[in-house]
């Protein structure tokens, strides 16, 4: 597919300068109102109002957040039942009730994708800059069947911006440009989208680029300064390998005829780096390419929408600058010395990095229709396929790390196929009733385990033999059940409640990552907590049970309201995890404490509950403008059912309020955020408690008829604070040792927040 070799300021002076072209010469385009396709259904509008749990974010309700990130999951905090795993600079990890990354089924323009990376550095919305973002639906509370599958937690589904069409007979051209700046990284990014359209074609372009360096925390945490790197010292408020660059591209063609929609989408990412505060590596390199096509279709008897995709993606990983670049063969033992002594590049003992590549291939097609059974009910039926393919290599580099190449998964496969059926009824204006069931089936297999060297360290000769003499194929047969209902009683109060029965099957690094040797298994992490990971073929699939209700108090005109969302999951055979003594090749039989460790992936059993509240009021009016209160409130509980352990990166008691104020153009916002000591942890991971913190931000626009300004500052009061879900800090030097070397930062540091940060956006439409 040559077309993806395109470079992108090229093709992005390529396509704009004729729709720039096409802005100046349109005679009709100033005047031309744009129009979305009559009669076609091309979302679930029922769904998106009356599924339980159900919240949808539009481009207008966005736009505040959108100058002051580059992470587009993000744009998901506001929303009940939320948080975020700490991650790259815009790849972090949404968690909904407690359940994060692949306990999620995330699609993006109704692409299914997977990180193909063992530290899941290139997760689905890392594809979807924010200003691209169209719409943002999240099932937080009972997914319905035909929005989940092979997934455990809720469902998230972005949207880039939907295609527009003009008035009959006539055409339209518009677009917007972009930059915006923030202060503590120097992160600085431009957008630009560009459409022509007419009533019956459109063509777009969206491009977009961000950059920053590292950000700086509040005070400083570290008594080093060391990176590995000679002369490269970092200061020490600043967190170090949280700098990144990257690009993202689209192409858009949409055609139209009646009451038919057909849609075809090019993508590329280009990301030259993004760095890791809580890996041992770094992203050095991630290339994505997409194709997405789909129809959309209304009929008699109902609706139609058909989709077919494909993504291929090439990712590496080394070290970046604040990590060690150069490591002698004895830095691979714990205990060893050699780290702290120099290394001769012309050494044969000498590592010249730890290269680490990956491909991953996915296919997938979808077809989903609604049959209309009279006016008040539907019946909505559909089918998925997926193919996933993936390869996860190691090259040698030298020292321990040689002659071969170490193949961490060969021919990885893991291949989806399901079918669903689900009911959506409305016997009477206050009632709505939503059943589903779902079947799916999950096969995996892999190749092969083969090391660096079957003589050399970390017991890889017998762990690949073990590995190899065992079959890899798996089938696994799932089933989802959802039974939901919502009832109106009044224009003021209406409740949602419902069952859900869901299922997912391992992911390939928790079935086919075979080495207990540390260096190995820290590759294996995409949790952040320092450790290291490996899986095992004999993993079950999670199968979770929720109830959930929500009470809506609230307005007839909306003016104010109250929501209050208490839930509980209960997990069987929960993906867990246990410390693992590489030499006897059993469980530890001791714990090891406050230290970094090995652990196995096992089924264990969990629980979850919590209660989210939300909620939004006017405070006054006056000649001044409209003053307003919102607020949100999250709590969260998890716990190991067999260990009585808690759960891993369980986001604490947080609460949200911000004080609103709009008058004409103006609309601003006081935002105080304010969350609880992180005093629940996993004693199995050794996961660091953090206190708690209040954070003070404000923000500013001012909208003009075609220009948007943004100005806000984050963190006003350049509060000190640490993530309680940003994991371990590892962001700088020799971090491949574990227990730490000479100059490498113990166990026991949090990342650290940002501290003050000023924001900067503009936004020009035309």
């Amino acid at each position: 597919m040559s077309y993806f070799k395109v470079k992108t300021l090229p093709l992005a002076i390529s396509l704009a300068i004729p729709a720039l072209c096409l802005l100046c010469t349109s005679a009709v385009a100033a005047d031309v109102k744009t129009v979305t396709l009559p009669g076609v259904t091309v979302s679930d509008s029922k769904l998106d109002n009356t599924a339980p749990g159900a919240t949808k974010l539009d481009k207008a309700s966005l736009a505040p957040r959108l100058s002051g990130t580059s992470d587009t999951a993000s744009l998901l905090s506001d929303i009940p039942g939320v948080s975020l795993y700490g991650a790259g600079g815009v790849s972090s990890l949404p968690a909904i009730h407690g359940l994060a990354d692949d306990r999620l089924r995330i699609k993006v323009d109704g692409m299914d994708l997977i990180a193909s990376c063992p530290n899941h550095m290139n997760p689905a919305l890392s594809y979807l800059d924010p200003t691209n973002v169209g719409v943002l639906k999240v099932f937080a509370g009972i997914t319905p069947v035909s929005a989940g599958g092979d997934s455990i937690g809720g469902t998230i589904l972005a949207e880039s911006r939907a295609p527009e069409f003009a008035a009959p007979g006539q055409s339209v051209t518009k677009g917007e440009l972009g930059a915006f700046y923030r202060g503590n990284n120097k992160a600085r990014g431009a957008n630009v989208s560009v459409m022509h359209a007419t009533d019956a074609f459109n063509i777009n372009y969206n491009g977009s680029t961000s950059k920053a360096d590292n950000y700086t925390a509040g005070a400083d945490f570290k008594t080093y300064d060391f990176t590995g790197r000679a002369g490269h010292n970092l200061p020490r408020n600043e967190v170090g390998s949280t700098a990144y660059d990257t690009r993202n591209q689209t192409i858009g063609l949409a055609f139209k005829g009646d009451n038919h929609l057909f849609q075809a989408k090019l993508g590329v990412q280009d990301m030259p780096f993004q760095l890791y505060p809580n890996q041992r590596m770094d992203m050095l390199d991630n290339t994505q390419r997409s194709v997405n096509l789909r129809y959309a279709g209304q009929f008699d008897w109902g609706t139609l929408d058909a989709r077919a995709y494909q993504e291929k993606v090439d990712h590496f990983m080394d070290f970046g600058a604040d990590k060690r670049y150069w490591y002698g063969m004895g830095s691979m033992v714990a205990g060893s010395s050699v780290a702290s002594q120099p290394c001769a590049p012309i050494s044969s003992t000498c590592a010249a990095g730890m290269p680490m590549l990956t491909e991953g291939k996915t296919t997938g097609i979808s077809v989903k229709g609604d049959v209309t059974l009279g006016q008040q009910d539907v019946l909505r039926v559909g089918g998925d396929m997926q193919q996933y393919r993936i390869n996860d290599w190691w090259t040698p580099s030298g020292g321990g790390m040689s002659p071969g190449t170490f193949w961490n998964i060969r021919d990885g496969q893991r291949d989806r196929s399901a079918v669903f059926a689900e009911w959506e009824g409305r016997k009477s204006a206050q009632w709505m009733t939503l059943l589903g069931a779902r079947y799916e089936q999950v096969t995996m297999d892999a190749g092969a385990a083969i090391g660096y060297n079957p003589a050399g360290m970390g017991f890889q000769a017998r762990d690949a033999n073990a590995f190899n003499a065992r079959s890899h194929k798996t089938t696994d047969n799932n089933v989802d059940l959802t039974a939901a209902a919502s009832y109106t009683a009044s224009d003021n109060y209406a409740i949602e409640f419902g069952f859900a029965h869901k299922t997912r099957s391992p992911n390939v690094y928790e079935r086919f990552t075979w080495s207990t040797w540390q260096m190995a298994a820290l590759m294996n992490n995409f949790v952040g907590d320092g450790n290291g990971y490996f899986g095992d073929l004999a993993l079950k699939p999670e199968q979770a049970n929720k109830l959930s209700a929500t009470f809506d108090w609230h307005a007839a005109d909306g003016s104010w309201g109250f929501k209050a969302t208490p839930y509980t999951t209960q997990v069987a055979d929960y993906i867990d995890a246990v410390q693992w003594n590489a030499t006897t090749n059993l469980a530890s039989t001791a714990a090891v404490k406050d230290k970094f460790s090995v652990l196995k992936f096992v089924n264990q059993s969990a629980r979850i509950y919590g209660l989210d509240l939300s909620g939004h009021m006017p405070l006054a009016t006056s000649s001044v403008g409209d003053f307003g209160l919102k607020g949100l409130l999250n709590y969260t509980h998890g716990s190991n059912r067999d260990t009585g352990d808690g759960l891993y990166n369980i986001m604490p008691l947080n609460a949200k309020l911000a004080l609103t104020h709009k008058t004409g153009g103006w609309d601003n916002s006081l935002e105080l955020l304010m969350v609880q000591a992180k005093d629940t942890v996993s004693g199995v991971r050794n996961e660091i408690r953090t206190p708690g913190f209040s954070l003070v931000n404000l923000r500013t626009s001012y909208t003009w008829k075609q220009v948007r300004l943004d100005l806000g500052v984050e963190n006003l009061f350049d509060k000190f604070y640490y993530l309680p879900t940003g994991g371990a800090y590892t962001g700088q030097g020799t971090t491949m040792s574990n227990p730490a070397l000479p100059n490498y930062p113990q166990w026991g540091t949090a990342v650290p927040g940002m501290g003050r940060s000023v924001v900067m956006g503009l936004n020009f439409k035309f």
